[in-house]
């Protein structure tokens, strides 16, 4: 199986990346991950002055997808994710969402035996994993997004759905799409609103081809249980306007809803959440449960 080192990694996704790896549509590859640190922090007493702040939220690629061209959907499916160390966290005063943080702080943690193992003052508490990638993308048309980022192109969307047996759907806006993913987490919240979760290196194993879906609203992503219409703004107000807009296309314009019945459904049964809230945008998520969507007959995105 092909694959890329976690040292074969950029920091902005740009149209005039070159790839360092070609897969075709369907084949499946592994992409080994540094933390979003870049390894940089491996005990507690590693300080924030340690690090390199221009090696921060590396992916790793970029990986270009034979026959992709700008304007096609690509799904990525997430095949595999596996945890390759350990995981850690910052504090960082003035950073994320919680004023009361004043000491700076690092926190390295194990994530054996499917438990992340968290030390607090008061005892040690054991919370089961869900692994999931932060950064993952394609390059935009013109210019260059750092990875840290989130957008219409993925980025950094810090979405807690996008792990293992996940699909995510994004449109290409370049030949070959120039695919990268990177900043795993062992376990994150929605919001991170410490501006980490427990940062972690892996190893992940994908597919990716087009779908013959153009109206589709990206990023879009689909679990086992729920479809979900991400959204980046740099307003909340904004972001949650637009994912709630892209629901209801998607329930509207694919699956074949009234305008009405999308509506209902959109609010008896359909949940609006934040992904994060500390990045440069906001991004959220409007999640529908496939469930209700197979009463009405509904076979699946391309089907």
């Amino acid at each position: 199986m092909k694959s890329l080192s976690n040292d074969q990694v950029f920091y902005a996704f740009a149209p005039d990346l070159e790839p360092h790896l070609t897969v075709d549509q369907g084949e499946e590859f592994v992409l080994n991950t540094c933390d979003c640190f870049e390894n940089q922090l491996s005990s507690d007493e590693d300080t924030l002055d340690k690090l390199d702040w221009n090696r921060i939220n590396p992916a790793t690629g970029p990986v270009a997808i034979s026959g992709v061209k700008p304007g096609n959907v690509v799904r990525i499916d997430i095949k595999k994710l596996e945890l390759t160390g350990k995981s850690v966290m910052t504090t960082i005063p003035g950073a994320g969402m919680i004023s009361g943080i004043t000491e700076a702080s690092t926190r390295v943690m194990d994530n054996d035996d499917g438990v992340l193992t968290v030390a607090t003052e008061k005892g040690e508490l054991q919370l089961p994993l869900k692994p999931m990638i932060g950064v993952i993308g394609l390059a935009p048309a013109e210019g260059s997004i750092p990875t840290g980022t989130p957008g219409k192109h993925g980025g950094n969307m810090d979405c807690n759905l996008i792990g293992e047996g996940a699909s995510l759907y994004l449109q290409a806006a370049v030949e070959g799409g120039l695919f990268g993913c990177g900043d795993a987490h062992a376990l994150m919240g929605d919001g991170e609103v410490l501006v980490c979760g427990a940062e972690t290196p892996a190893r992940v194993t994908l597919a990716a081809a087009v779908v013959d879906v153009p109206q589709l609203p990206t990023p879009f992503v689909e679990t086992e249980e729920l479809y979900a219409a991400i959204a980046t703004a740099k307003t909340s107000d904004e972001a949650l306007k637009m994912a709630v807009d892209n629901m209801f296309a998607f329930l509207t314009g694919i699956v074949g809803l009234s305008e009405g019945d999308a509506g209902r459904l959109m609010s008896l049964v359909g949940d609006l959440k934040f992904c994060q809230v500390v990045d440069p945008e906001i991004t959220v998520r409007f999640e529908f449960p496939k469930a209700v969507l197979a009463q009405l007959g509904f076979a699946g995105i391309g089907v």
